[in-house]
Order: structure tokens, then sequence, then C-alpha cells
């Protein structure tokens, strides 16, 4: 049985295949459209995921949409009457919710020779955070576990709870539109000068260079409930639809949400170009403190309710790793899960899963480790592109490939490496990576300024050989997705200064030798050269989506000043 995920017509646009309940391939589809969190119908990603099951649109068996236009209809009712100045907006939505219901006709764009009738009854909606909810427990190790997504809004639901139970999900409470902590998040965020959609990660990477004195003043805007879960003080925020969310040219983008209230209790927002005082750095530290302390209140009331050991966590405040990191430590939780795609992306992925599971009652399949879903070259193609670019290379073995790069960041050089299937999710896993020396003090700086161009305060990561975790960080739990933060141990900053964030923690990866074979030999490598079983990696792209094939890897490459590029086998080196 073969089941074709989507996530249309939002932010993070994606597609995922799965066979038996199995993932065959799953990516975004701004990969392949190179626009940053593309929201329109996937079509190059489901073109992608056809052709790597081998298959055509004809033999998939359903299509799971993760969207429901129908979910909490009385909710969205009640709303309106509350608020009628927003009818306007809601009619523009549901025109747009109407595509979604529609989609049948966006399939003729893949394969025009489909009759309509082929296709009629095989579209399933599922709704936003039930997607999320399955992304994530039925990827998960755990029989049985709570279930948490919370995210910015999807369905008319910013937070929902839950109890996974084999191949069954049972929702047991929501927080409505548009009390949001994702939203809450990026108040904050647009306030502190950083206004594209998706920004929140700098927050984040800016808190630990503040101390947070505001927690007090931050936490004046929610209210922790007794059920478990929370609203907030209105008269702080604009509702999202009148603050602008749109989607133009398929680009989501949304106006301040900070009301003039806000303004008059944190001061005056932070001006484009304006430098980062120490305010606006503690005021960081105190929301990522505030929103850390309702992501816990949250789940420790969940397992007081449920009495489960694990947990498994989605959407897009489930990208915050540094919260991610203390999940355990701070709620009682003996294991926590979170896929390669928490965010909106995984929609694709969970979709499918929910419909698979839950709705057909079909087994579940193995545990996911992996994140390896997207596109591969093979060394001839890469040979092929090369050569008609008329671009000078070397063709290694494996041996001497690990040999060669590995002398190259200890020179200590920079190099992009492509390597294997491209990661399903935000994060560079090595597979499409910029790769350096974590030992080298200046490699953050020189990284920053002439690799990524972006805020200096940004930190980078560190690949560990999953073995040797315990002797560099405080917690030892298995992190394949880079979706944590963990202390680093004290002793070992100075050794690896380039990865070591100024609070003196990292945001890990663990790298395991039958997950990311070549990744692995390489950081081995490179610890039997210096002792260090880590490398420096960030996402191989300068302010545009991860790339995804070797053209775009090379033409990243000429246009930043990289030392070396790897294409599977193939080395490239700046003359």
């Amino acid at each position: 049985m073969y089941i074709l995920g989507i996530n249309a017509y939002h932010a993070d646009s994606s597609a995922a295949i799965f066979k038996d309940g199995v993932m065959i391939a799953a990516t975004e589809e701004e990969r392949f459209t190179r626009v940053k969190h593309w929201a329109g119908f996937p079509v190059l990603a489901i073109r992608f995921c056809l052709q790597e099951a081998g298959i055509t649109l004809n033999e998939v068996d359903y299509i799971t949409i993760g969207r429901d236009p129908r979910a909490k209809f009385m909710n969205k009712l009640n709303y309106l009457r509350k608020n009628p100045s927003l009818v306007f907006g809601a009619i523009k939505r549901f025109r747009n919710s109407q595509e979604v219901t529609s989609l049948e006709n966006e399939f003729k764009k893949i394969d025009a020779d489909i009759p309509y009738a082929a296709l009629n009854g095989k579209i399933k909606n599922v709704e936003h955070h039930r997607s999320h909810l399955a992304s994530a427990f039925f990827a998960s190790p755990f029989e049985e576990s709570a279930i948490l997504s919370i995210d910015g809004s999807g369905d008319f639901t910013t937070t929902m709870i839950a109890v996974g139970r084999g191949n069954k999900i049972e929702v047991l409470d929501s927080v409505d539109f548009p009390v949001s902590c994702g939203l809450f998040y990026t108040a904050f965020t647009q306030f502190l000068g950083f206004p594209h959609y998706g920004d929140e990660y700098k927050v984040m990477g800016l808190a630990p260079y503040g101390k947070p004195n505001y927690t007090e003043k931050v936490k004046q805007l929610l209210n922790f409930l007794p059920n478990g879960l929370y609203s907030w003080n209105e008269a702080y925020f604009i509702q999202p639809t009148k603050a602008g969310f749109k989607y133009e040219n398929h680009i989501p983008s949304v106006g301040n949400l900070y009301s003039p209230k806000f303004v008059e209790l944190f001061g005056a927002p932070r001006a484009k170009g304006e430098d980062l005082t120490q305010y606006h750095k503690d005021l960081a530290a105190s929301v990522q403190r505030v929103t850390e302390e309702l992501i816990f209140y949250i789940l420790k009331k969940l397992k007081e309710r449920t009495g489960l050991e694990n947990v498994c966590v989605a959407g897009g405040v489930a990208q915050n790793s540094v919260a991610n990191g203390k999940i355990a430590e701070a709620t009682g939780f003996k294991g926590v899960y979170i896929p390669s795609a928490g965010h909106d992306a995984g929609i694709s992925m969970g979709s499918a899963l929910y419909y698979y599971n839950h709705e057909l009652d079909q087994p579940r399949a193995k545990p996911v480790y992996s994140a390896y879903t997207g596109a591969r070259f093979s060394n001839d193609e890469i040979e092929a592109f090369l050569q008609s670019r008329e671009i000078k290379y070397r063709r290694l073995d494996d041996e001497a490939l690990y040999d060669v790069v590995t002398n190259k960041l200890i020179e200590p050089g920079v190099v992009g490496w492509f390597n294997g299937r491209a990661e399903f999710g935000p994060r560079a896993l090595g597979a499409r990576s910029i790769i350096a020396d974590p030992r080298n003090a200046k490699a953050k700086d020189l990284l920053n300024a002439k690799i990524k161009r972006r805020e200096s305060f940004r930190p980078f990561a560190p690949s560990i050989l999953k073995e040797y975790t315990g002797d560099y960080f405080t917690k030892t739990d298995p992190v394949p997705f880079m979706e944590k933060v963990f202390p680093i141990k004290p002793e070992k900053h100075s050794e690896i200064p380039a990865v070591t964030h100024v609070d003196g923690t990292g945001r890990l990866q663990t790298v395991d030798k039958e997950v990311s074979p070549m990744y692995y030999a390489l950081i081995d490598t490179f610890r039997k050269k210096t002792g260090v079983p880590i490398l420096l990696n960030t996402s191989f792209n300068e302010n545009e989506p991860i790339v995804n094939s070797p053209a775009e890897a090379l033409d990243c490459f000429l246009r930043t000043q990289m030392d070396m590029l790897v294409l599977e086998n193939c080395v490239i080196e700046r003359q």
C-alpha cells in the first residue's frame, strides 16, 4: 500500500511517500523552488517522491493532506461572532481552504493523463495538529507515550495534547487560535528586530548573551491554567488576522503581532539596523526562559494526567532545541522523541502515518532515526556535471577522501560536504553540511562573516561520534536530529571553542555509524588525527534553503570563501 502525504498551501510545503507504513522519501518543496518556507502546492516534491518510489500517481492508494478545513468549525464561527471585523479575512481564508479541498485538480500538473475519477476518493484530510502528533509518536520507539503538538497555529488550534498507544492516538485537549505559544514567541521576535517568517531561532541563539531579568514582565502576557494549558492577555497582541498573515507568491509573512500596550510595557521595538543592546539580549533571555517554563508546565501536567514515562513533541515550537534539551530533567519524562521535521514540513509525514496507523489500523513500522530521505546523486552524475562546467576535480576512494578532507580541516580550512541523501527537516546532519575544525577558536567568526553572512551571535553545532557523547557532554541521550541542546563539560570548553556557545552549551548531533556511515568515518578519521571525535557542522547554504543538488552546492562554494567542496567522492579545491 502506497500513501502520499503532503503539506500544501501552508508554510514549509512538503511531500512524503510511504510503502506499507515505511517512509521511502520525504522532502520540502523549498529545496526545489529555492524559496525559504515556500507555501504553495508541492508539485516538485511530489514528483521526487513518486520517482523515488518508482510508481506513478495513479498507483498511489491514498493521498493525505495535513489540513482539515472542517476542524473546529463551530469554534471558528464563535470567534468570528466576537470579532466581526475579521469576517472579510475569514472569507479569503475560506477560499484558500476550498483550494485545499479541491486538490485533485492540482495533481493534473503532475500527471495530466490521470482522469479526475481516478483520484476521487483517494484524498483524505487529516487535521494539522493530529498530523504533528502522528509525525512524532508513530515514528518513535515508544509503544505508549504522552504527546504534545505546539506551534503558531493550524486548523484553528495552536496546542494539542494527546496519548499514543500502539497504533492509536487519543486527543485529550487543545488550545484554540489565536492564543498561541508560537505567536507569543513570534511577537517578541519581531519586537527584537527579526521580522521575517521563521526568525524565531535567532532569539533562541541571542538569549544566552543576556540574563532573564524581565521574566516577570514577560509572564504578564500569559496565564498558566489549572488544566495544564494556557491563555494569554490579548491586550498585548494584535490578532494575527488583523496583523496581516498572508502568502504572497507562496511566501509566508505576518505583520507585527505586538500591540501598543506591548510597547508601553517593553519600550520601543528595535529598529532595522539598530545595534543589539544588553536590554535586547536580556529580553531575549527572558522570553526564552518563560517559553521554557510554559512548555515544562504543560508537560508536567500532562505527565501527572497520563502517568506515562515517555513523551513525543512536534510542532514549530518543538524546534526550540534549548528547551528540548531540558525536557527530561524538568518534567520527569524518561524518554523524549522529537522528529527531524518537527516543524510544518513534517505535516506530510504525519498525515500519512496518522491515516495508515490510526485510521486504517495498520501496524507501526520501525522507529525512525534517519532523516536521509531527500535527493541523492551518484559519482557518475556528479562527474558529468563538473565536466559540463569545466571544473577541475579529483575523484578519490573513500579512505583517501577522508584523509584529504580532514587534512584540509586541520590546516585549518572550511569544507562543503555533500554526501548521500539530503536531510528531511531544517537541520544539516552530514549530508548537506559545511564543516570545520571545532578546535579553531576563529572558525565561528570566520563562518558567520565570510560563508554564512549572518549575525555574529549565531552558534554552530557539534557533530559527535555517538559513543563519545559522555566524554564531552553532561548528558548522554542520543540526539540523532540535532534537536536538543546539552551543556558541554566545563573542562572541554577550551578544547572545542568553535562549537561551545557563550553559555557553555552545544546543539549536538550524535552520529551513529549505522545511520551515517560516511559522515561517521570522516569524523573518526579526524578523531584519529586530533584526538577530538567532533566536527563543527552547519547547514550548507548562504541565506537560502539548504542546497539540494550538485549545481547549488557548487554555486554556493564559488560565491563564498569555502576552501574545499566535496561532492560524494569528487573533490574541488579553491585555486
